[in-house]
């Protein structure tokens, strides 16, 4: 009964913090959001504004805001102590995350983002709203790519105005597009991997490094990091902590995308398979099931028209073959590794390590 109580105490703390970082951003992002639209509406006018206000659409629902606390906590952890710096970092953060997002959703053809119409989606539905001539969805993607580029530049501009020496400016930002360079490579292995005839484990751990890893745990806890003044060797180990995050808050988000419920998620669990994704429950699926099983489940890979008796067979096979028990147990390992580059480093502050610790185990008991 202790250890249980313990334990609900831990994740009460956590989830506490990381809803008081949540409610922080979320209230300096509606300021930016609001300073985006009204600047974008005074000097562009009324059509960059439509493009901005999607954009601004698919930001404001919020979601957990785990980056924009990582940093925060990192920021922190490391002796940080301007608030205002760290807060305009975390937000800067939150609208690349979006901008990742809005092309995530063009190349996945995702309906659906945070419970709410996707930003391409939201132009689409406006250009045959108002009539407009041509073609709709082309028109949707072509804006939404437009409104991601125009946040990511505003983002970029808070980092370089953030409020410290011109020589740790430089190096966040250098850090924050090194991260995104490697993201950007993760994804477009990605996408290679939905087309290849044959994809490895080890292309699809790449991918969750690259793009996973870097994206979600590595650029945040780095980009608080050096604002704080961190050494080399201390960056070098939130990059191994990140790593085994990475690995393990992905093979998660593949189950969720696979067997969560679309309540949850806000992304209908018909998506990965739709699309093709090469996720490593699926490789393994395709290498263990029965031939039978496994030619279907490679013929519904990509197969937009996918319904969803077809879709309730392929989580069967991915199930009966043992793949959801072999990502379960990859993703218990890649949180053990996480919580030892946390015990090998105890002069990080108790505190911090304690979040980061609930962190990856939150990760494997989350429902979205």
């Amino acid at each position: 009964m202790t250890r249980q109580t313990t334990s609900v105490t831990k994740a009460n703390d956590f989830t506490t913090l990381l809803a008081d970082s949540k409610k922080r951003i979320d209230d300096q992002l509606s300021l930016y959001a609001q300073n985006l639209l009204a600047e974008t509406n005074e000097q562009f006018g009324e059509y960059p504004t439509e493009a901005v206000r999607a954009f601004v659409s698919v930001l404001e629902r919020g979601g957990k805001r785990v980056r924009g606390s990582l940093a925060i906590t990192s920021y922190e952890m490391f002796g940080g102590t301007n608030q205002q710096l760290i807060l305009q970092a975390a937000c800067a953060l939150e609208i690349l995350n979006t901008y990742i997002l809005v092309a995530d959703d063009i190349q996945d053809r995702s309906q659906t983002r945070r419970g709410g119409k996707t930003a391409h989606v939201q132009l689409h539905d406006y250009h045959e709203a108002h009539h407009l001539s041509g073609d709709a969805q082309h028109f949707g993607e072509s804006i939404a790519i437009n409104a991601f580029l125009v946040a990511q530049h505003y983002a970029m501009n808070l980092l370089a105005s953030l409020p410290t020496t011109a020589e740790v400016r430089i190096a966040a930002i250098e850090n924050v597009n090194k991260c995104f360079i490697t993201t950007a490579h993760g994804q477009t292995l990605d996408i290679f991997n939905e087309v290849l005839p044959c994809v490895s484990q080890e292309q699809v751990m790449n991918v969750l490094e690259w793009k996973t890893a870097y994206y979600t745990f590595i650029n945040p806890l780095q980009l608080g990091a050096i604002l704080a003044g961190a050494s080399k060797r201390d960056l070098d180990e939130l990059a191994q902590y990140g790593l085994h995050a990475g690995r393990a808050f992905q093979q998660s988000d593949d189950i969720l995308g696979t067997f969560g419920e679309e309540s949850d998620s806000g992304k209908s669990p018909l998506d990965d398979i739709k699309e093709g994704k090469r996720t490593a429950l699926v490789v393994y699926a395709l290498g263990h099931a029965p031939h039978a099983d496994a030619l279907y489940l490679e013929q519904s890979l990509g197969n937009q028209s996918l319904n969803m008796s077809e879709f309730i067979r392929c989580k069967e096979i991915i199930t009966s073959c043992g793949a959801v028990s072999y990502a379960l147990e990859q993703t218990e390992q890649s949180v053990a590794a996480a919580q030892l580059i946390l015990q090998n480093n105890p002069h990080w502050p108790k505190k911090s390590r304690q979040f980061l610790s609930d962190l990856v185990q939150y990760i494997v008991n989350r429902k979205a």
